[in-house]
């Protein structure tokens, strides 16, 4: 890394002048970090909900979550099932469980129960 440049605006402000190398690899440090804090504050509330005795999620469930994916579509994969089969079980449209899964709509705690059902998981996994 090369040394940065400071200049001083007549206002007493000083601002740095770095590379554009250097500039980009200070962004991506900050994503990097960003992204552990995320994944310590997912990590600590497991965690805490073992202590607890509340619901636990699978490794395989919790492993695809810190990937990105939604909880209940991490469920639904780890289940082996497809929205259309939700879509059966449930009555519930599969456009909607898209919705869901991807976080453009809210499921009313009727609908969660309905997929925590057909899922065979607690309801606490999914809402």
């Amino acid at each position: 890394m090369t040394t940065a440049q400071i200049i001083r605006t007549p206002a007493g402000e000083e601002l740095v002048v770095l590379s554009k190398v250097e500039y980009d690899a200070l962004l991506e440090r900050a994503g990097h970090d960003d992204e552990d804090a995320s994944d310590l504050a997912l990590y600590d509330a497991r965690k805490a909900e073992l202590m607890t005795g509340g619901a636990v999620l699978s490794p395989e469930v919790s492993a695809a979550v810190l990937r990105g994916e939604s909880r209940l579509k991490a469920i639904r994969r780890w289940r082996d099932r497809t929205q259309l089969y939700l879509e059966f079980k449930t009555g519930i449209g599969q456009g909607y469980l898209s919705d869901l899964e991807n976080g453009r709509r809210a499921g009313t705690p009727e609908t969660l129960a309905k997929l925590a059902s057909a899922l065979d998981v607690p309801l606490e996994w999914i809402s």
